[in-house]
């Protein structure tokens, strides 16, 4: 038989109400404690966040490539500089083997040389002026510093030279002179320097405070 119960108005809200109240405690016990589901991230965030860190490493890729690209550069400048400093290190004693030739004769002996005698001498300064030029070519350059401070980057001391007319510390004497390439030392220059006499005069430093003390970086 059908059910006739009466009901009074409203129980099948309460009902209802009973049956979501439920539905809620049973999500609740499921969900932690204290913590709400989190809300869904909205697409076009997530795309211009997306789009954003494609960006970053475009950026840092294009900085590696030119961090790449320059040093490249640097090495090939400077095997193109330096790439001949082996050969040309060789090279530099055939010009002291000319130097010496040309040394052991001094003026007197030139003036009383034969024809014969004077055209090989002026054949050998000829090709000791042109092995120069061509040193100076490819950007190797001789130097002799005398009466220059002595500086150890430069030149290496061989002995000293009793010498009252020069300030202590400069060039007396060069053995060997030195030879540079681009911006490098080839060959130190060989020197005697000079002793006894006046100090070298100290050169005042650029930076007039050089002196004061030091900031505190931090």
């Amino acid at each position: 038989m059908p059910d006739r119960t009466v009901r009074a108005p409203g129980a099948a809200t309460d009902q209802n109400d009973q049956e979501a109240d439920q539905a809620a405690s049973e999500t609740s016990i499921n969900s932690p404690a204290g913590e709400t589901p989190a809300p869904k991230e909205d697409p076009m965030v997530a795309l211009a966040r997306e789009a954003a860190d494609y960006k970053d490493k475009l950026l840092r890729s294009l900085a590696e490539m030119e961090n790449l690209r320059k040093r490249t550069e640097r090495q090939v400048a400077d095997a193109r500089d330096y790439g001949i400093a082996g050969f040309a290190r060789d090279i530099l004693a055939v010009a002291d083997n000319m130097e010496r030739a040309l040394g052991a004769l001094d003026a007197d002996l030139r003036e009383k040389a034969d024809a014969g005698t004077k055209a090989l001498l002026d054949g050998v300064e000829l090709t000791e002026r042109e092995l120069l030029k061509v040193l100076d070519k490819h950007g190797v350059k001789k130097f002799e510093p005398l009466d220059e401070k002595f500086d150890p980057n430069l030149h290496q001391a061989m002995f000293e030279v009793p010498d009252a007319s020069r300030p202590a510390g400069t060039v007396a004497r060069v053995i060997q002179p030195g030879y540079m390439i681009g911006e490098r030392v080839l060959r130190p220059a060989l020197v005697g320097i000079a002793k006894g006499g006046p100090k070298a005069s100290m050169e005042t430093p650029a930076n007039d405070n050089a002196d004061a003390a030091p900031r505190d970086s931090h």
